[in-house]
C-alpha cells in the first residue's frame, strides 16, 4: 500500500536487470515499490528540494555526469543493515565515486543526511523493523533467486526523481558521456 510521501529527492541508478522475482519481492517488502520507485540504487539521497532544481543545477548534472563512463558491475549477495536486506553491488567503488562527485558539486546535501558515515551501495529488497521477518524473507528469496542471481548489469545514467505528486517520479535522466535526456524529450520536467 502506497502512502503520500514528504516532498523530497533523489539521484539513482535504475536497475532493471533485477526481473521479476527481484521486483516481487521489492513490492511485497519494500515501501518505495508501492511508491512508484522500481529497483535502484540510491547515489545521493535527500537530494534538493524539487523546487530548487532549476536548469542551472540539471547543467552541473549534465557536466558532471558527461565525464563518466557505464559502470558495469553485478549483484549476487544478499545483506543486511538493520531493518533491511539488500543486494550489493559487486564491485561497489564505482558508486562510492560517483556519490562522492554528486556530493562534491553539491556539499550541503550529504548521503542520507549525514546520518551515516560509510557511503554503502546497496539495492533495497526488503525492509522490517522485526529481524526474524527480515531472516524469513532472506530465506524464501535465496530460495526463489537461485536460478537469477548473479544478475549482471550496468549503468550509463543517473535519474533524478522526486515525489512532488505524492509518489516518486522520473524528473531528470542524465546519461553518462552525452547530453541527458530527461522526460520523454529530454526537457527538464518542470515541479
Amino acid at each position: 500500500m502506497s502512502i503520500k510521501l514528504p516532498v523530497q529527492s533523489a539521484l539513482v541508478a535504475m536497475v532493471p536487470e533485477c526481473g521479476r522475482v527481484i521486483e516481487s519481492f521489492r513490492g511485497r517488502h519494500d515501501p518505495s515499490a508501492a511508491n512508484g520507485l522500481r529497483a535502484h540504487i540510491t547515489l545521493l539521497f535527500p537530494f534538493r528540494p524539487p523546487n530548487t532544481v532549476d536548469k542551472t543545477v540539471v547543467q552541473g548534472l549534465e557536466e558532471l555526469f558527461e565525464s563518466f563512463s557505464a559502470i558495469h558491475y553485478r549483484l549476487a549477495d544478499f545483506r543486511r543493515f538493520p531493518g533491511v536486506l539488500y543486494l550489493a553491488p559487486e564491485p561497489d567503488e564505482p558508486f562510492r565515486k560517483l556519490t562522492l562527485a554528486i556530493w562534491e558539486r553539491n556539499p550541503q546535501f550529504p548521503p542520507y543526511a549525514g546520518k551515516h558515515p560509510d557511503i554503502v551501495p546497496h539495492l533495497t529488497v526488503a525492509q522490517s523493523p522485526d529481524e526474524r521477518e527480515l531472516d524469513q524473507i532472506e530465506e524464501e528469496l535465496m530460495r526463489a533467486s537461485k536460478q537469477v542471481l548473479p544478475i549482471a548489469a550496468s549503468i550509463q545514467e543517473v535519474t533524478l526523481i522526486d515525489t512532488l505528486i505524492g509518489r516518486w517520479r522520473v524528473r531528470h535522466t542524465f546519461r553518462f558521456g552525452l547530453r541527458s535526456c530527461g522526460g520523454a524529450r529530454g526537457n527538464l520536467v518542470q515541479p
